[in-house]
């Protein structure tokens, strides 16, 4: 695997909102992250990853309560950024305790297989807020950890399961849940 995934990841900063308006910056500037790390690289597309989700969530108060379906599943903006964190965390955990010795917690997320009634609520103004400041934040603290870590420790990781590389890597394909979403911006109207 390479470190190049923010290449996926389109630049929100200079795309124009549907009003012409100028896109929002990125919520977490990739220059918070010190350039010379092994983990670097790994650390701005978990960044890149949620700044993604981020700007789809940006346009997701036009939700009008009909989920999604992808892949057999039905998907809607609460249960993406749900899915996101969640994500976020498990892995987190994940890492944590692989770095202090210890077990894993098992994973019992019942994940995307469930739509909740949580799940199918509108999606506000205040909820996009409330999704920026915890990924926003889950994202720095994987900045932060993926940066301290040695490309030895990014490779031949300890413990069971896949090396802290391919886990950052699985965690930037948590845009899925979003983009399964998608830019409502751009939805047809139904009468």
């Amino acid at each position: 695997m390479t470190d190049t995934a923010t290449a996926a990841v389109p630049d929100t900063a200079s795309a124009a909102a549907p009003d012409n308006t100028p896109a929002a910056a990125p919520y977490i500037t990739p220059a918070a992250v010190p350039a010379a790390a092994p983990g670097t690289a790994l650390a701005r597309s978990v960044i890149a990853m949620v700044d993604h989700v981020l700007s789809l969530a940006a346009t997701w108060t036009a939700w009008d309560g009909t989920p999604a379906r992808a892949d057999g599943r039905d998907h809607t903006p609460h249960k993406a950024i749900r899915r996101v964190a969640d994500h976020l965390v498990d892995h987190l955990a994940e890492l944590e305790s692989r770095l202090a010795g210890a077990e894993p917690q098992p994973d019992h997320w019942h994940a995307s297989a469930i739509t909740t009634a949580a799940d199918l609520a509108p999606f506000t103004a205040e909820d996009l807020d409330e999704a920026r400041s915890r990924l926003t934040r889950l994202a720095r603290i994987w900045a932060h950890r993926l940066d301290t870590l040695t490309g030895e420790q990014l490779d031949a990781s300890p413990g069971e399961g896949w090396s802290f590389r391919e886990l950052a890597h699985h965690l930037i394909e948590s845009t899925y849940y979003a983009d399964a979403v998608g830019d409502l911006s751009r939805q047809p109207c139904r009468s």
